[in-house]
């Protein structure tokens, strides 16, 4: 009598690895979604880096803080430029507002969950007049006063913020 030997997988073989693969992308989808949105997060602050250049010159000449994108830009409300350039493929907009923050505005190509979601930079000052930028939902770090007409607007879901915004 002669055994046939087995050729390829059996059914129950191949349904096994079809559900492992399924648990598998069952666990990794939400995580690679998280991911991509805390990415379109991370583009503000990069965006931002030019207007917080201008709201540093400007407290830097003037001793106070901007309330607007054409203060910080021209150094008087009367000038033209009012920064419409600070739009990215998920930033809608960037804003000076009072105390100098910068409200970060999401929108464009981004995830449905961020979208028209605000965060906020706010400057704050040591004791050497030395500028630390506030992030989100970020403390005060000791040593560092903000000022009280800087309002914090951040709305976006905490885990979406990068790290320099959540401690």
């Amino acid at each position: 009598m002669k055994r046939s030997l087995q050729k390829g997988f059996t059914l129950i073989e191949l349904m096994i690895v079809v559900a492992i693969i399924g648990i598998l992308a069952a666990v990794a989808l939400p995580a690679y979604q998280d991911y991509t949105v805390r990415a379109q997060v991370a583009e503000g602050p990069t965006l931002a880096a030019g207007l917080k250049t201008a709201v540093s010159d400007y407290f830097s000449a003037k001793g106070e803080f901007p309330t607007s994108n054409a203060l910080a830009i021209n150094g008087n409300a009367s000038g033209t430029a009012v920064a419409s350039d600070n739009k990215g493929s998920y930033v809608s907009s960037i804003a000076v507002e009072a105390g100098g923050a910068l409200v970060i505005t999401y929108g464009n190509k981004v995830n449905k969950d961020i979208a028209t979601k605000k965060l906020t930079l706010i400057p704050a000052l040591d004791a050497s007049k030395n500028i630390t930028w506030i992030c989100g939902t970020a403390s005060v770090p000791s040593g560092v006063s903000k000022d009280s007409t800087a309002v914090a607007t951040t709305d976006i879901p905490t885990k979406y913020l990068p790290t320099s915004c959540k401690i």
